[in-house]
């Protein structure tokens, strides 16, 4: 699990970088998306791979990893907007949006270690499309659970599922590194 742990972060690292650069681009513009508007970039980056990896042509010259780093930086985005709101202007200054990332993907990682050990890292024999699947799975409970107004009965909350949608892409980037 230590080579995971490892894996994990190089990814991290990647999907962090390219956030960062982003903000300095355009700063923390995606601080006044709604919590549904967040989960439908999701929705579109998982549709985009899952139809990637059916079809054989393609017409946009961007393949499944920037998709995935995609989802994991959105979804990042929306813990984010579920700790702190929505906002009608950009109001987080770049060291507070990456402190806030960071922080994040602490509590994340530490979820998919203590999965990861209870599951005896059964990922690691899983197909990038069933991680795709389960992505695209997560994201239509996140809607559903948005449509219910964010109330569950027995369900884990919307936060769980952007988590775990976080650790599946990022297990989809160490197999396509790997392959």
């Amino acid at each position: 699990m230590q080579q995971t742990s490892k894996q994990y972060d190089e990814v991290i690292e990647k999907c962090r970088t390219l956030y960062s650069n982003k903000l300095k681009d355009y700063g923390s513009a995606w601080r006044i998306l709604r919590l549904p508007s967040l989960t439908d970039q999701i929705f579109i980056k998982a549709q985009r791979i899952r139809q990637l990896q059916e079809n054989s042509t393609r017409k946009v010259d961007e393949g499944e990893v920037s998709e995935f780093i995609g989802i994991i930086n959105y979804a990042i985005m929306a813990l984010i907007q579920l700790e702190k709101g929505v906002v009608e202007q950009p109001d987080l200054a770049m060291d507070e949006a990456v402190k806030l990332y960071d922080k994040h993907v602490k509590i994340t990682k530490k979820l998919m270690e203590d999965k990861n050990h209870d599951y005896g890292e059964a990922w690691r024999d899983m197909r990038v499309s069933s991680l795709t699947d389960l992505i695209l799975q997560k994201l239509l409970r996140v809607k559903q659970i948005e449509d219910n107004k964010g109330k569950t009965i027995v369900s884990e909350g919307i936060d769980a599922n952007y988590q775990d949608m976080i650790n599946y892409a990022v297990f989809a980037l160490i197999h396509l590194k790997e392959n």
